[in-house]
């Protein structure tokens, strides 16, 4: 590269990849350097792709090597700025522009933000949205036995397509995670995600129903727009909270983080701002000792783009991944012929440039985009609930 690179095309792909859609962007330059990008908001694709269109306006011609000045100008220059889909945008464009400065310097994304800390990024399996009882601890058995050494259970009835009654959960779910410590054992790491399906007093009566020391995290049990309610829970409980995969900036995690509510972040790269945003956050959890522990439910370029997160940060605890045999479709080989690929429960972090991922464009072109809608839950009197 002898020449300043100028980005020449922004394409936002919204595709359908196993049973979910993917929000890829990929930014090319005149000097056939590109870069791919994800944007983690599920189920509202086409808002953040015509978001993608309204930024590549602008963007065209600009100098893709100077991330942190068009983050800004991205953020700053409009009126309303913020929010989850502007922020899903931004966060494809941002890891994009990292993918194509890693490969225009011939280095891999984690020495643009620091070096590398770690050879291995950890993570955590789940047992599965489907499996419940006595299901769900026999799958945390082989999880155990592929070698996790931290896995995450789903509450009973959160695979309802329908019905979703709190009460109706807690106890069934408390009985379950019980047992699984007992079954389990002492040194391996148990978390459950409520997916913020519960109040205030419906998490503190699920928490009393554990044994002490039965969880090691309770992952989103209420919802996170009033940080005073998760305060309130925080008094009533001593089990960490992992939370903040819906936060779309640093601004939403600073009251979190500043009054010590919460000991994990599930911070999502492809939601928060890209690895831009991603990287503030982290140094600021690390002078509150919060590790990261974070969101990653997508495809191949949000995996890549985290573990050099991952690799780059010190306060890191475990990344999400999903065991092989689950069979999602998410990194379908035919989409993606190069991205990360698990060693047993780690994932080597990658010396490639760039990203380490390859998207076959073509493939992606030759398939489109499927509505998808997340189940609208309710309860048993007929209310909404959430999802």
């Amino acid at each position: 590269m002898t020449e300043r690179l100028k980005i020449t095309a922004i394409k936002p792909y919204p595709v359908w990849v196993g049973t979910r859609n993917q929000m890829l962007v990929k930014v090319e330059t005149d000097q056939g350097i590109f870069g791919w990008g994800e944007s983690g908001l599920s189920g509202r694709e086409k808002a953040v792709a015509g978001a993608v269109e309204h930024y590549r306006e602008f963007l065209i011609g600009r100098d893709p090597m100077q991330i942190g000045r068009i983050w800004q100008e991205i953020y700053r220059s409009q009126y309303f700025e913020g929010g989850r889909v502007l922020q899903a945008a931004i966060s494809a464009i941002d890891i994009a522009l990292h993918d194509i400065k890693g490969k225009a310097l011939g280095v891999p994304v984690y020495e643009l933000l620091g070096g590398k800390q770690r050879d291995r990024v950890p993570t955590f399996a789940s047992t599965g949205d489907e499996a419940e009882g006595d299901v769900a601890i026999e799958r945390a058995r082989e999880l155990r036995a592929q070698g996790w050494q931290a896995i995450r259970f789903f509450p009973v009835g959160q695979n309802g397509r329908d019905i979703f009654e709190p009460r109706e959960s807690i106890g069934a779910t408390a009985s379950m995670m019980n047992k699984a410590r007992e079954a389990l054992g002492d040194d391996v790491v148990l978390g459950i995600d409520y997916h913020h399906r519960l109040s205030v007093a419906e998490a503190a009566s699920f928490c009393n129903k554990l044994g002490r020391g039965v969880l090691n995290f309770l992952e989103e049990p209420i919802r996170d727009e009033t940080p005073e309610a998760y305060e309130s829970l925080r008094t009533m409980t001593d089990i960490p909270f992992a939370i903040g995969e819906e936060f779309a900036s640093k601004w939403q995690f600073l009251p979190y983080i500043e009054r010590g509510i919460h000991q994990f972040n599930r911070l999502d790269v492809c939601n928060v701002g890209g690895l831009t945003e991603a990287m503030k956050v982290a140094g600021w959890s690390e002078a509150h000792y919060v590790d990261l522990m974070p969101h990653n439910p997508l495809g191949p370029v949000c995996t890549a783009a985290t573990m050099h997160l991952a690799a780059a940060v010190s306060n890191f605890a475990w990344l999400e991944t999903r065991a092989p045999e689950r069979k999602l479709g998410f990194d379908n080989s035919d989409f993606f012929p190069v991205q990360p690929q698990l060693d047993g429960a780690d994932y080597p972090v990658s010396d490639l440039p760039g990203l380490g991922v390859e998207v076959d464009e073509k493939a992606v072109q030759a398939e489109s985009f499927r509505f998808w809608e997340a189940p609208h839950l309710k309860r048993r009197d007929g209310s909404v609930t959430n999802w």
